[in-house]
């Protein structure tokens, strides 16, 4: 069966459906004419990841269990361990809060060295605070693509205007057919690379990874 088939079963998009092809977790089979051709299986397997995603089950322990490394108990157990640890981390994170409040705290008073001396504290007990070094990978990528993008249109438009400055410093008449060839060539390259960039900010934006985790 064809993908469109398969989102309508086990109600994943097509994006997560090749994200987890991509990660291992999907081995999809191949028509004569080297189209994918999704089984009962295939869809069987989907809604395994989907469960499993669905109590946030990471996609390496899900890669281990199919790979016959761990058993669904084993798989199911940890889980339930790391679910406590993140209940306890919530629960003293929220008693933290609590505890600011019954202060009934003002910014401008607040003894923030002492609070966050605090919070060092409850990190050593293992409560988790959100990593304020961590850096969004959407950001990096975006950043990444921008990069890439303007490499290709300055190695592109580069030679049009080397052509163009060589013609004006020397006084030299350039044919007019190899003026509209570079300039044609140019700006075919310059749209299809600006083109790609878009598509590839807005795939960023639309999650990837990110857009998988949600299942």
């Amino acid at each position: 069966m064809k993908i469109k088939q398969v989102e309508e079963l086990v109600d994943i998009t097509r994006k997560n459906i090749r994200f987890y092809e991509e990660q291992g977790l999907l081995t999809v089979g191949r028509s004569e004419n080297g189209y994918r051709e999704y089984s009962m299986e295939d869809v069987k397997r989907l809604k395994q990841i989907r469960l499993l995603r669905g109590l946030s089950v990471s996609l390496d322990d899900i890669r281990q269990l199919f790979s016959g490394k761990y058993t669904l108990e084993d798989i199911l157990e940890r889980q339930l361990t790391h679910l406590e640890r993140q209940k306890e981390s919530l629960d003293k994170t929220q008693l933290y809060c609590r505890q600011l409040l019954a202060g009934t705290p003002r910014l401008e008073t607040l003894d923030v060295d002492g609070c966050l001396e605090q919070m060092d504290k409850l990190k050593q007990e293992g409560v988790k605070f959100m990593d304020e070094s961590h850096k969004d990978s959407r950001k990096k990528k975006q950043q990444g693509a921008l990069l890439g993008a303007g490499i290709m249109l300055f190695l592109t438009l580069a030679p049009v205007a080397a052509v163009f400055g060589i013609s004006i410093s020397t006084r030299e008449h350039i044919p007019m057919w190899i003026l509209v060839a570079f300039t044609g060539i140019s700006v075919v390259v310059s749209v299809a690379i600006v083109a790609a960039l878009v598509g590839r900010i807005k795939e960023i934006k639309g999650g990837e990874e990110d857009e998988a985790s949600k299942y």
